[in-house]
């Protein structure tokens, strides 16, 4: 290569070079204020502290969030304590919401960037923070996800990437347009989704009975010490329970949650909709009462109530030492006071109706045939084999005797 075409290729570099440097530039001026906005947080200084009440509406569709009494609640679930830690890591998201970039743009632009009012999947997600009283704090729209190119060739020609921003709007009136880098994939009207899902913790479970509409199902497991083998109450003669049948119902709700709640505890019991009551005892004294109703899609409907005899002293051992009687009467405050704790929070579940998935309940529900090991059916040949031991009780003559 000789000069006269290596400067003309040098040329050509600067040339394309400023032509696509022209191109950026081009395409970032159609963002007015991009450069000196970017950085800058979204909702100014957001007292998210103050917030009381969360509105998140989308069409037609609408969930409030409303602190009562220092507890999030859902209002279109009676009030049901919502998932704290989901809104306090929405409230602090929010504050913390930077600009990425601002676009302003005319009134008919807004559908493009599914900002529009009222325009069904065009129409904005619209969030109003409120405090006390439901005085206006903030007002975020939420638009159209910023959607991320595959960095390889995909073969779905449908793969559009994945979202890793949205378009925004703080405040009704703003006609400018924010991109933010966080897609809030988890903001929706859905109230199920917002719900603190901790249910029952049964914990030492001492006795299980499942009283059935269908008496021939009913039966009950007992056990007398808390590492105790589980045997099955009023077992009748030939009834033999199998451990191995009974591993998914000694357990029972110790770790259940939910699907949904509906208001009220309330089942239907008419005709033969009658429940399926579980009664469970344990070994801290509390018992608990579990209708299951009618099955809906893949959940029962489930209330319940708790009861527990929690005793007030604790019964000193014999020859206890002073120093000794001090800690354990500390030891015996401190978990009586956890168990009354327990006993009032889970109290606090009677007044709804729970959708509870099937693989919770399904277990409780077999019948009482299914606990019980299987009689293997007697052979003609074992039958025969034991008429003949029993038929004679003599002794063959020994061979030599006959010499």
């Amino acid at each position: 290569m000789n000069l006269k075409q290596l400067g003309i290729l040098i040329v050509a570099v600067i040339v394309i070079g400023a032509g696509a440097f022209a191109l950026h530039k081009r395409q970032q001026s159609s963002w007015s204020g991009g450069d000196a906005d970017a950085g800058k947080k979204l909702l100014g200084n957001f007292p998210f502290n103050d917030v009381a009440h969360i509105s998140i509406r989308h069409g037609t569709n609408e969930l409030n969030l409303v602190k009562k009494d220092d507890l999030w609640r859902v209002r279109e679930r009676g009030d049901y304590p919502a998932n704290f830690s989901q809104i306090s890591e929405f409230l602090l998201k929010a504050r913390d919401l930077k600009i990425v970039q601002t676009e302003d743009i005319g009134p008919s632009q807004l559908a493009r960037m599914q900002l529009a009012p009222g325009q069904g999947s065009n129409s904005a997600v619209v969030v109003d923070f409120e405090g006390q009283a439901d005085k206006p704090i903030r007002t975020l729209l939420l638009g159209k996800k910023h959607m991320k190119k595959p960095s390889a060739p995909s073969q779905d020609e449908g793969d559009e990437g994945f979202a890793d921003g949205r378009y925004v709007q703080a405040g009704t009136n703003s006609s400018e347009v924010a991109l933010i880098s966080d897609p809030l994939d988890n903001i929706d009207t859905n109230p199920d989704e917002w719900l603190n899902k901790d249910f029952l913790h049964v914990e030492k479970p001492k006795s299980i009975e499942v009283d059935s509409p269908v008496a021939t199902n009913s039966w009950k497991l007992t056990r007398e010490t808390e590492t105790g083998d589980w045997k099955l109450a009023n077992a009748k003669a030939g009834e033999e329970l199998d451990s191995s049948k009974t591993s998914g119902v000694t357990s029972p709700f110790s770790s259940a949650s939910f699907n949904d709640v509906r208001p009220g505890a309330h089942l239907d019991e008419s005709g033969t909709n009658k429940p399926t009551v579980i009664k469970i005892g344990t070994f801290d004294n509390f018992d608990y009462t579990i209708n299951i109703g009618a099955k809906t899609n893949d959940d029962y409907l489930v209330t319940m109530s708790v009861t527990a005899q929690l005793p007030k002293e604790r019964v000193a051992g014999k020859d206890e030492k002073p120093a000794d009687k001090t800690r354990l009467d500390k030891e015996f405050k401190d978990s009586q006071q956890k168990l009354e704790d327990k006993l009032k929070q889970e109290q606090g579940y009677e007044q709804w109706t729970y959708l509870v998935p099937s693989w919770t309940i399904d277990p409780l529900l077999k019948p009482r045939g299914e606990l019980l090991e299987e009689k293997k059916p007697e052979t003609k040949a074992t039958a025969g084999k034991s008429e003949k031991d029993t038929s004679t009780n003599e002794v063959p003559a020994s061979p030599t005797a006959k010499n």
